[in-house]
């Protein structure tokens, strides 16, 4: 004899509170608040004339056509020459401000300097990324004038803020172990710097400045507008002339040369950030095949003296 099958529920066990119920947000109603007043305080601040925004998309088409179905096809030299020139400011800008942010970027890293010492130099960062390249340009007009060596340092220091910020986030980011395993074998400071923190932060700084160079290079044809050299001065004084040719044919070279500089680097800094063989070194659970005595290891041998390779 078999006894029927009863069918089970789950039931809560007596004194078992039940789930509660899911708190008001008021961080999220409040802050969601705010961002509406500040919006339609934005639209009304600004008086938005909404019939003209109706219109721009026509007018911007219009202006394109007229640029583009007049070209000046002879002036195709003079516009190459003056997107090299905004190109070698923003390299001269980029690799200035490479020199001085790397290092700043080491002094200003958690794990290599006390912290107090740390947040004041950040802070130092912070001022120069406040900074627009445009208020340095004019700031350096009585130094330098409008040249291109004015160009170049504004460049360069409005560079120089970010990539440190960077450099000094790339460092904290990087893999205790070999720092450690460094300062177990009793090598010195510089040591540990070259063997332990350069491999790995290498790399991704060097990603940092190739990116800041595609910035620059957009940087530096806006810089053009204040007369200082470049493309952007070509093609602000053929708007303000209504050359139209003349600035379509440099709105093309800008377009085009930009995005031939931005797919280059871009699979340069891909490259770079994936290592030998498509692993990234230095990092750990990211490259493992690495083999004794290859270069940058760090070997403690039978007799428990240290080789640096």
């Amino acid at each position: 004899m078999t006894l029927p099958e009863v069918e089970t529920r789950p039931t809560l066990m007596a004194g078992t509170p039940s789930r509660p119920r899911r708190p008001f947000d008021t961080v999220a109603w409040v802050g969601g608040a705010v961002v509406a007043i500040l919006v339609v305080w934005s639209l009304v601040g600004l008086d938005v004339k909404w019939s003209r925004l109706r219109e721009a998309p026509r007018d911007v088409f219009n202006l394109f056509r007229i640029m583009f179905s007049n070209m000046i096809w002879s002036d195709l030299g003079g516009s190459l020459q003056d997107m090299w020139d905004s190109i070698a400011m923003a390299w001269l800008g980029t690799l200035f401000a490479a020199v001085v942010a790397v290092p700043l970027g080491f002094l200003a890293a958690e794990n290599l300097v006390p912290r107090w010492f740390s947040f004041l130099l950040r802070q130092v960062f912070n001022i120069l990324r406040s900074i627009p390249e445009l208020i340095l340009v004019l700031a350096l007009v009585p130094v330098l004038g409008l040249t291109k060596n004015a160009g170049v340092v504004a460049l360069a220091i409005g560079s120089i803020g970010t990539l440190s910020k960077l450099c000094s986030e790339v460092i904290e980011g990087i893999d205790r172990g070999p720092i450690e395993a460094a300062d177990a074998v009793g090598a010195s400071q510089l040591q540990r710097l070259r063997w332990a923190v350069l491999p790995q932060a290498i790399p991704e700084i060097t990603s940092f400045v190739l990116y800041r160079f595609e910035i620059n290079i957009r940087v530096s044809a806006v810089l053009g507008v204040l007369g200082v050299g470049g493309i952007g001065g070509r093609l602000s004084q053929s708007l303000r002339f209504k050359e139209w040719g003349r600035a379509g044919m440099a709105l093309i070279v800008v377009v085009v040369v930009t995005i031939a500089i931005d797919v280059i680097s871009g699979a340069v800094r891909r490259r770079i950030l994936a290592g030998p063989q498509g692993t990234r070194p230095g990092r750990s659970g990211r490259r493992d095949d690495r083999q004794p005595g290859r270069g940058g290891d760090l070997m403690v041998d039978g007799a428990g003296a240290t080789a640096f390779n």
